[in-house]
């Protein structure tokens, strides 16, 4: 990979704020988008966007916000980085498609062969390429599935895999992921979570004594032996930022490895340096048997990948994994450029710094807002859970409230959680630390107030 940094474009790196959010401009697109859009798709701020870039979104009406969401961790090298902008390019130039699976390209075989080289462990490895995260669970458990010979798959509360009918199923929370779209997916089972906020007994005993529930109900109610997958997130995303209690996801590993289960890191939000780390299960040294990925590969054109042990991805069949768009040489290209950036611009590291100005900012805003029950995670991936003061009991109306006075304000912020009381905060790796901090401000205002 080349050293060398591009400066990406960015528009001006300054909130401004010129009309009311959403100003007028935008409310006349919501309109038009009403007779044409069905209401199931959502937006946490219907304000829409003309340019984007470094740590700003800018609207239709001229403002300019700061961005605490990139795209929900898709956009970790920026909005419109220079390195995927002239990849892409001249990719468009040549060909936008062939299909790999009728006439490849080599920029689908460079992309696999990084994969297959800065995923967590040094073992022989395959990858192929999807269009989204969702395919790419779906495709690892298929593929756990037939390398096993054994049906059951395994997930956790507060999990969130996807919206197709097996993602779907995979995923703890009903409203509005699953609710009215059933009837689900077989042979998927829900084992215990370690949310350390919400852990009965504390904390401190939450790692261990988790893990030795999941597996005691996995051996009791299912049998470890019809067990073919267990699918994780190293840090839950839409569950709430749930960072695991220590020592919770090693002992889930080591009983996957011991038993032949094939254990699947959903690394779909938490990959390419979000955690401050290339992958989240690097924190405490898991190697998972295949690796899923999206979002933040190809700095927001659709791609996604399985990244797997050699010996269970060569397992299946000629033909049996692929689909029409899987891998776009576009978005292959993109994942390059990506992955270029992130070497060049010591994005990893850069993660790091973010959580070390933003930790301990929020930790601050928790000292004198008893309505922050907790602050929790890693790197660029960063949260808060709201409460009723004194109890933990989940207060999503003042959630809300807090993220639409965000946005009022011009920070863009994102909620999360089962129970709908997170604020979630995933800036982009490139944002300026300026900005950065005005939006930790703004925040600040928005409890005060």
């Amino acid at each position: 990979m080349t050293s060398q940094a591009v400066p990406s474009y960015e528009p001006p790196q300054v909130r401004r704020i010129v009309t009311e959010i959403p100003g007028p401009r935008s409310r006349e697109l919501q309109e038009r988008r009403k007779a044409a859009v069905p209401p199931g798709v959502g937006s946490v701020l219907p304000v829409y966007v003309t340019d984007a870039g470094g740590g700003v979104v800018v609207d239709a009406d001229g403002n300019s916000l700061i961005d605490f969401g990139s795209g929900i961790a898709v956009v970790n090298v920026g909005n419109a980085n220079a390195r995927v902008a002239e990849r892409v390019k001249a990719q468009v130039e040549r060909f936008t498609h062939t299909c790999f699976m009728v006439a490849p390209y080599e920029s689908y075989v460079a992309v696999c062969e990084a994969l297959n080289r800065i995923t967590p462990g040094d073992h022989d490895k395959r990858t192929f390429l999807v269009n989204s995260g969702a395919e790419a669970v779906e495709n690892a458990v298929k593929i756990a599935r037939y390398a096993t010979g054994r049906q059951a798959v395994v997930a956790f509360d507060h999990g969130y895999h996807g919206r197709t009918l097996l993602t779907m199923t995979l995923t703890a929370k009903s409203m509005p992921y699953k609710h009215g779209f059933g009837p689900y997916a077989s042979d998927v089972y829900r084992m215990p979570m370690a949310y350390p906020f919400r852990w009965p007994t504390g904390p401190d005993d939450c790692g261990p004594e988790a893990a030795a529930q999941a597996i005691d109900q996995i051996s009791k109610q299912i049998g470890a032996d019809a067990v073919a997958a267990v699918v994780i997130e190293p840090i839950q995303g839409e569950g709430g930022f749930i960072e695991p209690a220590p020592g919770f996801l090693p002992a889930i590993a080591d009983f996957c490895r011991e038993n032949g289960i094939v254990f699947i890191a959903d690394e779909v939000q938490t990959g390419f340096a979000r955690t401050g780390d290339l992958f989240a299960c690097e924190h405490e040294g898991i190697v998972p048997d295949i690796v899923t990925t999206a979002k933040g590969i190809a700095g927001g054109l659709p791609l996604a990948a399985v990244t797997g042990r050699a010996d269970l991805m060569d397992r299946v069949h000629g033909g049996g994994l692929g689909g029409t768009y899987g891998g776009n040489p576009v978005a292959c290209e993109a994942a390059l450029a990506v992955l270029e950036e992130i070497e060049a611009s010591g994005l990893v590291a850069r993660a790091r710094e973010i959580g070390e100005v933003m930790l301990p900012r929020l930790r601050e805003l928790a000292g004198k807002h008893a309505e922050i029950g907790d602050v929790r995670g890693r790197g660029a991936m960063t949260a808060i859970e709201i409460v009723h003061p004194g109890t933990k009991e989940p207060d999503a109306a003042r959630t809300a409230e807090l993220a639409r006075r965000c946005h009022q304000a011009g920070l863009l912020v994102l909620t999360a959680g089962t129970y709908g009381n997170v604020l979630r905060f995933l800036p982009p790796l490139v944002i300026p630390m300026d900005l950065l901090n005005e939006g930790l401000d703004i925040l600040g205002e928005a409890l005060a107030g």
